[in-house]
């Protein structure tokens, strides 16, 4: 019962940092959401600017993991290219490294004096006395803010009890003699021990979390220095994980970035590997000169034990920045292996959705991934009115069958797409959303049920150019002449919504040419309608031919009139 107790005590303390983590992440994400965004877009048009901007949001975030699974759905979303995702992953390995550095000095402080222990015990409450009261305000900004507090002050709280529930040294001097049974095996024991800080990380699904457990444990006296670098190398391995389960439900360049990501650390870790045993001694020596913490290699285990966090901080950081100073130069390449191992597949047609994934993204970033994919789903519904058009021009029957067959898929394709948007959203809306985000996604939706319309019409018109060919009824010259008029003006506005629906920011768009075409369709429709009803009853005016001519026009009128609604629906007229 007691062992049991002790491992339950352990799992709840590293749940409660790992719950601490988690809102800080969320908290920072919604409270600077936009702001995270354009650091992104705007600072990785170079591979250093690249790394300056994923080192930053990864240290604001406290998540690697938070970093690359936005940096994969961004490039999903076609936003990033590959060359400039490869620069914010491997900024976001220094990054996680500021967390190593919070552990290792929060360790280091609790393995101080009682009254400083208690002290540092006591600093959660405070946090919890700004950020809780934050948390009932009415304005988001400064509620997620207090999220943000609120999580640091949980985290704070976790890692202590972390630290007093793993065993010290004094009491379990046979751990200690276990570990050293696995230390004697020179290479393979890196290699195991390497393993074993995969294995953690993929298991708790955290690289700080995983950062946790190891420090804590050398804190406690039971890892010894070397044991705790291979499994802090093994960390930065299991970290790419998260990346790659975001990027299976990705397109092509999404599992390329994951891959990038995977190559990157996978090769760092193996040349450390083979290094490690001449890198740490003056690695602990320096950290020993410029912080004053002891040695590492203390024969005393438990003055090691007070010098090993932070010495793994300092070596952590050391790696990856070595790391990416040594692979910068090798990008090119990592992206040339990443489009070799990762070949094209068929997920680039009409037929799916291209940038919208089920990685874990707070509404305020998933927000541009779909506005992406209404873009691409607008471009889906243009289609359609060249298979109209062709279906229209068309003398042979077997190319008409064939037109008719694709409005047949597409609309299905557009009721799928409406589906799958929307459940996308639904999800997102489980969460805290902020007004802003809430109207933009709810335009989303607008603009799903307009195109899905837009299909249904298209259908609609295709079943009448089907009882027209089954009857054998054709169309007067000046009638087609009518219609593709009528068509190119629809045409026009379905490309101004396409360029509206790719705008980078739907706060700046203007409608006013999308109003312009609109009423020019309506005055042709009109124009139309009036000279068909002049010309029923003439002797060469075909009664079927007429009723067919009306129901398609009237039909592409209506098809302006969910663009528009479109159009409307991105400047937020809802």
């Amino acid at each position: 019962m007691g062992i049991f107790w002790q491992l339950i005590t352990i799992f709840g303390a590293l749940a409660f940092f790992i719950y601490g983590m988690k809102l800080m992440s969320d908290g920072i994400q919604r409270a600077a959401g936009s702001a995270l965004r354009n650091v992104l877009r705007t600072m990785t048009k170079n591979r250093f600017l690249g790394v300056f901007s994923g080192f930053l949001i990864t240290a604001l975030l406290q998540s690697s993991s938070a970093t690359t699974v936005m940096t994969v759905s961004f490039v999903n979303a076609g936003l990033l290219t590959l060359v400039e995702s490869a620069g914010v992953m491997m900024g976001a390995n220094i990054g996680t490294t500021v967390t190593g550095w919070l552990i290792a000095g929060l360790q280091s402080l609790m393995g101080g004096d009682v009254s400083l222990k208690l002290k540092l015990s006591a600093y959660s409450l405070p946090l919890f006395a700004i950020g809780v009261p934050m948390l009932f305000t009415n304005r988001g900004k400064i509620r997620y803010w207090g999220q943000f507090i609120v999580g640091f002050a949980i985290l704070f709280l976790g890692l202590s009890y972390l630290k007093n529930s793993v065993p010290d040294i004094k009491n379990n001097t046979e751990v200690l003699a276990f570990l050293e049974g696995f230390t004697d095996w020179g290479f393979l024991s890196r290699l195991f021990f390497v393993l074993v800080g995969t294995v953690v990380t993929i298991i708790v699904q955290s690289s700080s979390a995983a950062m946790a457990i190891t420090l804590t444990l050398c804190a406690n006296g039971l890892l010894p220095f070397e044991v705790a670098a291979a499994m802090i190398l093994g960390e930065n391995i299991g970290t790419t994980i998260t990346a790659e389960l975001a990027s299976l439900v990705g397109n092509t360049a999404a599992k390329r970035s994951a891959r990038i990501h995977s190559m990157f650390n996978i090769i760092g870790v193996t040349w450390m590997v083979i290094l490690l045993p001449f890198i740490l001694p003056p690695l602990a020596t320096f950290m020993q000169t410029v912080f004053g913490i002891g040695n590492p290699y203390d024969a005393d285990p438990e003055q090691a034990a007070k010098a090993i966090p932070l010495a793994l901080a300092g070596f952590h950081t050391a790696f990856n920045f070595t790391n990416v100073i040594l692979l910068l130069g090798f990008v090119p390449w990592l992206v040339k292996t990443a489009i070799w191992s990762v070949k094209d597949s068929d997920d680039d047609d009409d037929f799916k959705l291209r940038h919208i994934s089920t990685a874990v993204l707070t509404p305020e970033l998933a927000t541009i991934e779909l506005q992406k994919e209404v873009g691409h789903f607008g471009e889906v519904a243009a289609k359609m009115s060249g298979f109209m058009s062709t279906l229209l021009n068309s003398t042979k029957e077997k190319k008409q069958l064939k037109m008719l067959k694709k409005l047949k898929k597409y609309e299905e394709i557009t009721d799928s797409m409406e589906i799958e948007i929307t459940e996308y959203i639904t999800r997102l809306t489980d969460q805290e959303i902020t007004p802003k985000t809430s109207l933009r996604l709810r335009s989303i939706l607008n603009v799903c049920n307009d195109l899905e319309r837009i299909g249904d019409i298209y259908y609609q018109i295709s079943k009448t150019f089907e009882k027209k060919i089954e009857d054998k009824v054709y169309f007067l010259p000046e009638q087609r002449e009518n219609l593709n008029k009528m068509i190119e003006l629809v045409d026009a506005s379905f490309v101004e919504m396409i360029n509206n629906l790719s705008s980078p920011s739907y706060d700046k768009v203007n409608i006013e040419r999308a109003i312009q075409l609109e009423n020019d369709i309506d005055d042709f429709r009109n124009k139309l309608r009036e000279g068909n009803a002049q010309r029923l009853g003439a002797a060469d005016y075909n009664v079927r031919s007429a009723m067919a001519y009306n129901n398609i026009f009237s039909s592409l009128e209506r098809v302006g009139d969910h663009i528009i609604n479109v159009n409307e629906s991105i400047v937020g007229k809802i």
